[in-house]
């Protein structure tokens, strides 16, 4: 179950799925994570967003994400190129924002886990 303790709502500034990655875009917007370097602010909730309609994000507590991959309990959560979790791997002297660290483990990509939201970055 999840246990999201601050959710807001922010206006999407292009489509978002149900459970993805979201970070601010330039126009102050939110949209889905691209990368492992986006800085993402949190989780969008079960129900996604068309662009210009309102999302609701996930900003701490405990949220569900879909998996771009397997990903093993307790690792740190990053984000693939359409805002779903992976791993945090990066490379040596390489920098990796991550969202939180996986509460459950995903055996495939699709696969919705828990991820304790604790924002912030590694160096590989």
């Amino acid at each position: 179950m999840s246990n999201p303790s601050l959710i807001k709502n922010f206006s999407a500034g292009a489509a978002i799925s149900p459970f993805r990655q979201v970070k601010f875009s330039a126009a102050e917007t939110v949209i889905q994570g691209a990368a492992a370097t986006d800085a993402t602010i949190g989780v969008a909730n079960e129900v996604g967003a068309a662009s210009g309609e309102r999302q609701d994000v996930v900003l701490d507590g405990i949220a569900y994400i879909e998996a771009g991959a397997a990903v093993t309990i307790g690792t740190l959560i990053t984000s693939d190129a359409t805002g779903r979790a992976v791993t945090a791997a990066p490379a040596a002297g390489t920098n990796n924002r991550i969202v939180g660290i996986a509460l459950d483990a995903a055996t495939a990509a699709g696969d919705v886990i828990r991820v304790l939201l604790a924002p912030g970055s590694v160096q590989g």
